[in-house]
């Protein structure tokens, strides 16, 4: 039998640097690594002869590679990619790009713009990230009890001025509009490559504390609608790592009530789309304790609203109702003048939206009807994909009442709207109700509906 031929490994001289710069022993990266996997439901049993083996050049598999990565970043207090440990040949399911919620300025910036990086770059490791579970809350007890950024101002080789914060605001705007009438996948390519380009370019240079936390301000809104945008073209973990960022970034603006809008209207919004329950609850009630003393009524209405979600999911109708009608009274007592910009488009036809969403969750349609019609009364023709969704939801609740021939009606408007758009979060509603429909195959209009969806499709 012929010999098995022997492929020379090159040292890893990225990962040895990284342990001496953590003061990390091989057997101490070890059982952090094994600590780390542990906390994602891996079974690592490393010691101080793998990681030697891994310094020679050897490859681990699976997810091994983002853990050692999540394990060293962890001690070194900052973001640590599977390509600075010399891994990114590694095939896990993710990385820790993006994950952390940097404990400092610097780190911060450098984590932002290498998921901007990467992301640009389609890398793998990000194109085909799942959820990290452990990240869906941790961050948010981050921000609760990290303190604000004494000082962001810094050097650097170009002048940041208050004309080129306006500009990130401007484009942003433009942005939000496009995406509201075109869907996600027309828009977010151009949206990341803006960020990676200008913005990080913005970043690096020189400002002055107070353009600092403006501009922090701006880029996390920015970089919050990314997120967004990931989550409509179909790629929660990644939307998870932006809204993370987002969030260390409103932090550096030392904006507390934009933190607590990423929490309640982005993560918790993407734990529902993940079925997580519990945790958007959580997410909304950090929200609501971190941002209490500088959230306006419009800001804490939402707030209020997202718990209401989180309950309906799981069933409990009367927190749901205790705390959706909070979220009224707060939005009774609004004054838009005193609103920031952020929170300016969560208006009465936005709150019905989102009680329509618990209500239906509750199999109750008549109140889903109800608030899905004020709703569609309410929000203007430009949010064509927000019309899209509150038609669907429409048709939900009119299921729900065993109105078939009404329910595949208002589907088939809906199924027009969504025609014109490029939304993954639209395709997955209608889809939704179209599984609802299931019950109900052998009505003929069931069928005609089926069969007319079918064809679109193909």
């Amino acid at each position: 039998m012929a010999a098995r031929q022997l492929v020379a490994r090159e040292p890893n001289e990225r990962l040895q640097q990284l342990i001496q710069e953590a003061g990390c022993s091989n057997a101490g990266l070890a059982r952090r690594v094994n600590l780390c996997g542990a906390e994602h439901g891996l079974d690592l049993r490393y010691d101080k002869t793998s990681v030697a083996r891994w310094l020679r050049g050897q490859q681990p598999r699976g997810q091994a590679p983002a853990v050692i990565a999540e394990a060293l970043g962890r001690k070194l207090g900052r973001g640590v990619s599977v390509d600075e440990i010399g891994m990114a040949d590694g095939k896990g399911l993710s990385s820790s790009v993006g994950l952390q919620f940097a404990p400092n300025i610097a780190a911060a910036l450098e984590q932002v713009c290498e998921l901007w990086r990467s992301d640009v770059g389609r890398r793998d490791f990000l194109a085909g990230a799942s959820v990290a579970a452990s990240a869906l809350v941790e961050p948010s007890r981050d921000w609760l009890i990290t303190p604000p950024d004494p000082v962001v101002a810094r050097t650097g080789p170009t002048r940041v001025g208050p004309t080129d914060v306006a500009a990130v605001r401007a484009t942003t705007q433009m942005l939000v509009e496009l995406d509201h009438r075109f869907g996600s996948g027309h828009v977010r390519p151009v949206v990341v490559h803006y960020l990676n380009s200008v913005v990080s370019g913005l970043l690096s240079g020189g400002y002055r504390d107070e353009t600092g936390r403006q501009l922090f301000a701006a880029v996390a809104r920015l970089t919050e609608l990314a997120g967004y945008m990931a989550v409509d073209t179909g790629q929660p973990g990644l939307a998870q790592r932006y809204y993370i960022q987002a969030l260390r970034l409103a932090q550096a603006a030392d904006d507390r009530g934009y933190g607590g809008y990423v929490l309640a209207a982005s993560m918790s919004h993407l734990a529902a789309t993940l079925g997580n329950p519990r945790e958007i609850a959580q997410l909304a009630r950090a929200a609501q304790e971190g941002a209490r003393a500088v959230a306006t009524p419009t800001a804490m209405a939402m707030f209020y609203a997202a718990e209401a979600r989180g309950h309906a999911l799981l069933g409990d109708a009367r927190s749901c109702e205790a705390v959706a009608e909070r979220a009224q009274e707060a939005m009774a007592g609004r004054n838009p003048d005193d609103d920031p910009d952020w929170i300016v488009h969560f208006d009465e036809a936005y709150l019905a939206d989102e009680l329509a969403h618990c209500h239906r969750d509750l199999e109750q349609g008549a109140k889903a009807e109800a608030y899905a019609r004020t709703a569609l009364e309410l929000h203007p023709v430009s949010r064509v994909r927000r019309r899209a969704v509150d038609l669907v939801l429409l048709a939900t609740a009119q299921l729900q009442q065993r109105e078939v021939e009404r329910a595949c009606e208002t589907g088939t408007q809906a199924a027009r709207l969504l025609s014109g758009l490029r939304s993954n979060r639209g395709v997955e509603y209608l889809d939704d109700f179209r599984s609802r429909l299931e019950p109900y195959r052998e009505h003929r209009v069931v069928r005609e509906f089926q069969a007319r969806m079918a064809g679109e499709a193909a």
